[in-house]
């Protein structure tokens, strides 16, 4: 089950078809980090319990740690030409039964922050139905979004993409036209100050807390590697995908909160987040823009997590595809369209899993923000972070075992330096999943376990599936 040649590439006649460029994969990975949300929803919550000021500097800081990951990845992206992500990282790295078990907590882990999306929009969704006299559960509307996120992800790969690139677009124009507002006002009470980027405000106690929410926001990351075999000349299109995906989620969430300390004052943002998390940006829109300018806002936010649905649903199909044509899950899961080069049965697959996940969680009467919300993004959020930090040593086992490596400091030394930092992030996560989650339930603390869990799992099954094609190696 080792890798022979220097390269991997699929099967053609079960391989994907596409020809996406570069923009295309970025619209993917920005989608499923998604924009809006991203600022409006998680940032509060770091100006209030984390370094106050110091936010717009933490999402510098995040980005360089996801920018040095990028070296290595980059690097080893040159060797996968076929889907799967960080499965096919792993696995060139440190075995396929490895590879498997990250896989599958990959996949736990997106269908987590899916769920999470789709409880936050079917709540989005229920207060404006509500004004217009439409009464209906969180969970009719979860449900009709993932009949539509089906729907479009059966269709061409550019279709989704071009439709994601809209809606990301959509959402950085109503946060720029905030931003800029704030800025033309001259500030706010204290005009304007780059103490949000400076040292003394960036790197003090609540620097870690801040990490738990800013790291989320580039949940998506691999997005680049999973679209590979429907890329246009992989090997110049997903290392730049990759390094211009991390520097737009970086600078743009960076100047949109800093924008937004300025609009209440460095020395009042704390204070400001705190007395309302859900408002925090609506009263600066409310004061700059105007109330059509919130109430656009609010039903981007919508647009923004069916942007997010879409791109996870993609994300994990091409999981399950790669799993299934190389036979460690059912290769009925690694059909494909002939039509539109889409993966069938995996995306079949994947839509019953969401609308079951969505059902269990109904029938158990759980509150679709402070639990449903709160948990599955926290666990989501804890997953990946195990997930990349695996990543790491991966990339750097598998160059040490080549004849032909690039230079220490691209193979060993920024992996290295990203694992550091991610084993970093890891340690804040755990230490706040009861803050990142809204609970002090004694369930979150079983979230690192039941992802090593998982992670075995997948371990034993790939050890019993000997006989397993495993093309995608081939």
């Amino acid at each position: 089950m080792e890798q022979p040649s220097s390269a991997i590439s699929a099967d053609r006649d079960q391989a994907l078809t596409g020809s996406i460029g570069v923009g295309h994969v970025v619209f993917f990975v920005v989608a499923a980090a998604a924009p809006l949300t991203s600022v409006v929803g998680a940032s509060p919550a770091a100006f209030a319990f984390g370094n106050g000021v110091g936010v717009p500097g933490t999402y510098l800081l995040a980005g360089l740690l996801y920018l040095i990951f990028s070296v290595g990845f980059t690097a080893m992206s040159t060797r996968v030409r076929s889907t799967g992500g960080f499965f096919l990282y792993i696995s060139l790295g440190l075995g396929v039964p490895m590879g498997m078990g990250g896989a599958l907590v990959s996949i736990l882990t997106y269908m987590a922050m899916q769920l999470a999306v789709l409880a936050l929009a079917g709540v989005y969704i229920g207060h404006v139905a509500a004004g217009l006299g439409l009464i209906l559960p969180w969970w009719a509307y979860a449900v009709a979004i993932m009949g539509v996120v089906m729907a479009v992800g059966r269709r061409q790969i550019e279709f989704s993409g071009n439709l994601l690139g809209i809606c990301m677009l959509a959402e950085i124009a109503i946060l720029l036209l905030l931003d800029l507002g704030i800025l033309r006002h001259g500030g706010g009470p204290q005009g304007i100050a780059f103490t949000g980027f400076a040292p003394a405000s960036v790197f003090v106690p609540g620097l870690g807390v801040s990490m738990v929410f800013v790291i989320g926001s580039f949940m998506g990351f691999e997005a680049t590697a999973l679209f590979a075999e429907e890329a246009r000349d992989p090997s110049r299109s997903i290392p730049r995908a990759t390094y211009l995906a991390v520097l737009l989620i970086m600078g743009f969430y960076a100047f949109s909160t800093w924008a937004i300390a300025q609009f209440y004052g460095p020395a009042h943002v704390t204070q400001a987040a705190n007395a309302g998390l859900d408002s925090f940006f609506f009263r600066a829109s409310d004061a700059i823009l105007g109330s059509w300018a919130t109430d656009t806002m609010r039903a981007l936010l919508i647009v923004s997590l069916f942007a997010c649905a879409l791109s996870l649903h993609s994300s994990i199909n091409r999981y399950l595809l790669a799993l299934g044509r190389d036979g460690l899950l059912p290769r009925a899961l690694g059909q494909i369209d002939a039509r539109h080069g889409a993966p069938v049965i995996a995306g079949i697959a994947q839509t019953i899993s969401a609308l079951v996940l969505v059902a269990w969680m109904a029938l158990a009467h759980l509150d679709p923000y402070a639990v449903v919300f709160g948990w599955a993004s926290a666990f989501a959020v804890l997953g990946i972070l195990m997930v990349q930090l695996v990543v790491c040593l991966a990339i750097a086992r598998y160059f040490h075992r080549r004849d032909e490596r690039p230079s220490p400091l691209i193979w060993l030394f920024a992996p290295g330096l990203a694992g550091l930092g991610l084993l970093a992030c890891i340690g804040a996560v755990i230490a706040n999943l009861p803050l990142l989650a809204g609970s002090d339930s004694p369930v979150i603390r079983t979230f690192p376990y039941a992802i090593a869990l998982v992670w075995l799992l997948g371990v034993i099954r790939a050890r019993r599936r000997k006989h397993a094609t495993l093309r995608a190696f081939a």
